[in-house]
């Protein structure tokens, strides 16, 4: 296809708000996007100038709604002139101590907000930018406006361990005051009721020893009884109707949260916020993308009006008697404060305190999926837009809940930078150590998978902490760990609606300073381009993967009930997510699946099969419960010869509490029957260390053959396979550490070579080069740090071969010695001229560790023969250009700083200049009055180190042939 008609085709495809298949309004362009990517010359030309809705979007805060026509459509500009491609318009409180120019607030879905909604989707579409609009504000969404039985609800317990005999009292006032948990946002209008208060004897074996207190109410108010000799534990079952306040809402979208038990009141509230916008504007789906929710927050939101009547229906016996005994007293997020049980138990109670433990969590998140999951997606689909949701939360399944969302979204965090290391730790003993996604991501994505569904959008890179101290490089090494996990789209978290006028450095809410007045704002572009260039590829190929995962998730809801995913603030399983990285660190590619998923696929031929995916190999993670129904299946996976490994557990009972009994037996034949098949269902040890060597041996030992040999397998490297509409075959790799580098050689299978030639597709420039590889489909590879590498093997052959510049070469000259520097300080608009005998980190000077702007490095060099030379800059702390006689030599932005310099050197003198743009942070903590800067660089604790700034080397000149 020639370019103009690629072209061509493109402009076909924007017409209009340029939202291709994304959006029901142009789906008739969407024959005209799949032809573009039905054979790799169509992908690659989609690849170098990808469209707008493969760009990143913004999560773009009005904040405290406080927008004007004129400063959107100049933010929008903004915004695209960096490279962005859409906004999730995104309304939120006003963030405090902040100076808001006296500007007022628009009420939510007023006249005058859908006003500013109408202005901003006209100049959105003028141009190319997608919009997406979130439900309602803050998050979990509710308003003022909802009645009484539309609120969210919850039943906590209080328990106190008492000895008699004693005569004891205790006012209402005084049990409500004890079980009030200390949730992040209270309601302020929350009503409470003592469901039950009862004493319970140690140890507890049976509903009989109660002994029911609510008879004993006085006049006052009070309760007073007495206690007979022995231990015992006083509960009060406690009910708080109208519990949880919206997080962070703005004006119009304030108060309770809404009750998403109740159906009712979920259409109510969705079709209260479409109504208003369409009889004031048009069509949503002729302005907008998707309609979002953020994840679901509900801080252990469990009740709602026929949640008793509802569970008895479901799971066949009464709920109320159980939960005093099932339910954590819980604080912030809902976290439970301890699992230590409130009462010795006999161990035949404890197992069925497990079991309706289990139950009233599956209970809940039936009701959340059927209510409030799938009224959302009609909802949608009835306006004719997308539904994209975080459908993750305490209360819901963590993968089938993304199952039929049409844009199922995850996150990353850059939080992890500073408290976890990001790129410089990759811990096996704590999670989010070394690691921007969270838990959640491989559950969202594998759900995107099992549907078929190459859209993975994610909430990239949340900032709550580090605001003024992210750089392009750490933002690359989120954003790449993400795309590991299947995300294909980014959600920056996120752009400040913030008029040009406001004082230094503008209205903040949250967010990774995505700011004109950022120093590196002028070269975020490199970044959004990269970005692009990924997501163009990665959304028109499927991931590859023959392992599928099973964890214990009825282990944890039976032992540790929900957790607040993407933050749980305990597991089961501490280890469960090194399994599927060291499996990606071995060559081989993995998705999650569940017991549901695993009951409703087809086993055929060694493969479990469920829609587009098939299986080879399945790892049930210490899964020691498992519905019977599951089980059966499994064992019809290994008989028709699937393989099962098992790690340091078989299973060995049912889930849930009605007739268990003979459910544990089903559950125990079906296990010894797949024993019988000893080279297919195997136990494993998990090792006390080095999970990535671990698995290396099981590959070994077992014969599980990856298409990838990576003969050094390291912590920070990672990968993943693609295949495209074309059967070409695609590969992601991402080494994440930001200082070493890690050399290995890497063998593709036969399989995937054949007939193929492979290619190297720059993300930096939109140029390939061929790849070259030996006899054994093999070729040694050098990863630098931060580094990531786009791979492609199709039916291309002719190009220019991949040679990336050598870190070192001959006739090595050193150049760390005698440089002029030039401090152009951006904030305060002054330069300062030095001379620097040796190369230094600013931040290691007292007098240069608050500078904040450009630092210009120049310097003079001899060259005799200005033939094949390198320049390499050694480690730049920042965003750096060479110029060398005047020419620029190009903007690097992450890793290594190694240029080719040789068509810009004369023989004789040369001048050398290194432009090297800073972080902010460092500055930032010197304006003490500045009461924005201080609260997000020297916060309580949550103090900001000073960070590396400049050129600091080596810094080496070298022959590279």
């Amino acid at each position: 296809m020639e370019r103009r008609n690629f072209i061509k085709e493109c402009l076909l495809v924007t017409t209009g708000c340029a939202l291709a298949d994304h959006m029901s309004l142009f789906a008739e362009n969407a024959d005209t996007l799949n032809k573009l990517t039905n054979d790799s010359d169509g992908l690659y030309k989609l690849f170098k100038s990808p469209l707008s809705i493969y760009r990143p979007f913004v999560r773009w805060w009005w904040n405290g709604d406080k927008v004007e026509a004129k400063e959107l459509i100049r933010e929008l500009h903004l915004l695209k002139d960096a490279g962005i491609g859409g906004v999730e318009i995104n309304p939120i409180r006003f963030p405090t101590n902040t100076d808001d120019l006296g500007k007022k607030s628009l009420t939510w879905l007023s006249d005058k907000w859908i006003e500013m909604l109408q202005v901003t989707f006209d100049e959105a579409k003028s141009l190319d930018m997608t919009c997406d609009l979130i439900v309602g504000s803050g998050w979990p969404f509710g308003g003022e406006f909802l009645t009484d039985d539309e609120r969210a609800d919850i039943i906590i317990n209080y328990s106190e361990k008492l000895e008699g005999p004693l005569d004891y009292e205790v006012s209402e006032d005084g049990l409500f005051c004890a079980a009030n948990p200390s949730i992040s946002s209270p309601f302020i209008g929350r009503t409470m009721e003592l469901l039950s208060l009862q004493l319970v004897p140690e140890p507890f074996g049976n509903l009989d020893q109660i002994i029911d207190l609510k008879m004993t109410k006085t006049e006052g108010q009070s309760y007073k009884f007495k206690i007979p000799d022995g231990k015992y534990v006083l509960f009060a079952l406690v009910k708080i109707h109208g519990f949880l306040g919206v997080i962070e809402g703005a004006p119009g979208a304030e108060g309770p949260v809404l009750n998403h038990f109740n159906k009712n009141a979920v259409r109510k509230y969705l079709n209260n916020m479409s109504d208003k916008i369409q009889k004031k504007s048009s069509p949503l789906s002729n302005h907008i993308r998707s309609l979002f929710h953020d994840s679901m927050e509900l801080e252990g939101s469990n009740w709602t009006s026929d949640m008793a009547d509802e569970f008895r229906k479901r799971r066949g016996y009464d709920i109320i008697p159980y939960l005093p005994f099932i339910l954590f007293k819980i604080g912030n997020m809902g976290n439970a404060l301890t699992y230590v049980p409130k009462v010795k138990t006999t161990p035949d109670m404890e197992n069925a305190i497990q079991r309706i433990r289990y139950d009233f969590e599956y209970t809940k998140a039936e009701l959340l999926h059927e209510r409030f999951d799938t009224t959302y997606q009609e909802w949608c689909r009835g306006l004719k837009v997308k539904s994209r949701a975080q459908a993750y939360g305490r209360g819901f399944f963590p993968l089938e809940s993304s199952l039929d969302y049409d844009i199922p979204e995850c996150e990353s965090w850059t939080m992890t930078w500073l408290k976890h290391k990001l790129g410089e730790e990759m811990s096996e003993q704590d999670y989010r150590r070394g690691r921007a996604y969270t838990m959640i991501n491989k559950y969202v994505s594998s759900a995107a998978h099992l549907r078929g569904k190459r859209l993975v959008s994610c909430e990239e890179m949340t900032n709550t902490y580090t605001v003024f101290n992210m750089t392009l490089e750490l933002l690359k090494i989120g954003g790449d760990q993400s795309a590991i996990t299947g995300v294909t789209h980014s959600i920056f978290h996120g752009f400040n609606y913030s008029p040009k006028e406001a004082p230094f450095p503008g209205w903040i809410r949250y967010g990774a300073y995505y700011n004109e007045k950022n120093n590196w704002w002028p070269y975020f572009k490199y970044y959004t381009d990269y970005k692009g260039r990924l997501a163009a590829v990665l959304q028109n190929a499927t991931m590859f993967a023959e392992v599928a995962l099973l964890y214990p998730l009825a282990d944890l809801w039976s032992t540790m009930g929900m957790q607040n995913e993407p933050f749980p603030s305990a597991t089961n399983v501490t280890y469960k997510t090194l399994i599927w990285e060291a499996i990606n660190k071995n060559g081989d590619g993995c998705d999650y699946v569940s017991e549901s998923i695993i009951q409703d696929a087809e086993m055929k031929k060694g493969y479990l099969c469920y829609g587009p995916k098939k299986y080879k190999t399945l790892f049930l993670v210490q899964v020691e419960r498992l519905n019977e129904k599951t089980t059966k299946k499994l064992a019809d996976f290994v008989e028709c010869g699937g393989r099962i490994f098992c790690i340091e557990a078989y299973p060995n009972k049912s889930s849930g509490w009605y007739n268990y009994q003979d459910r544990d037996k089903e559950v125990q034949q079906y296990v010894e029957n797949m024993k019988q098949y000893s080279d297919r269902f195997i136990l494993l040890h998990k090792p006390e260390h080095d999970f990535v060597d671990w698995y290396t041996q099981i590959q070994k030992k077992h014969h599980i053959t990856p298409y990838l040999n990576i003969d050094k397998p390291d912590l920070y490297l990672m990968q993943n396979r693609y295949q495209t509409n074309d059967k070409s075959e695609m590969f992601f790799f991402n080494y994440s550490h930001r200082y070493q580098s890690h050399q290995t050689r890497i063998a593709f299978s036969s399989e995937i070579v054949k007939g193929r030639q492979g290619w190297v597709w720059n993300l930096e420039n939109g140029q390939r080069y061929k790849l070259e590889l030996d006899r054994n489909n093999s070729r040694m590879f050098d990863f630098g740090p931060a580094d990531s590498l786009l791979i492609v093997f199709d039916k291309h052959r002719r190009g220019q071969d991949w040679r990336p510049l050598p870190t070192f070469g001959q006739s090595s000259m050193s150049l760390d010695n005698d440089w002029d520097v030039e401090l152009q300080q951006n904030v305060e608009n002054t330069v300062q001229k030095v001379h620097f005998d040796k190369l230094i980190d600013l931040k290691d000077s007292p007098q240069y560790v608050k500078f904040c702007g450009t630092a210009i490095y120049r310097k003079t060099i001899s060259i005799s023969s200005p033939t094949d030379i390198a320049l390499n800059l050694g480690s730049v702390q920042g965003v750096c250009e060479l110029f060398v006689n005047g020419t620029s030599c190009g903007v690097k932005w992450y890793g290594r700083r190694i240029y080719s310099i040789t068509d810009l050197l004369v023989k004789g003198d040369n001048n050398i200049e290194v432009h090297v743009i800073t972080t902010m942070g460092n500055y930032m903590k010197t304006l003490t009055d500045n009461k924005i800067a201080q609260k997000w660089i020297n916060r309580k604790n949550a103090v900001q180190a000073d960070q590396p700034m400049g050129l600091i080397g080596p810094v080496s000149l070298y022959k590279i042939n």
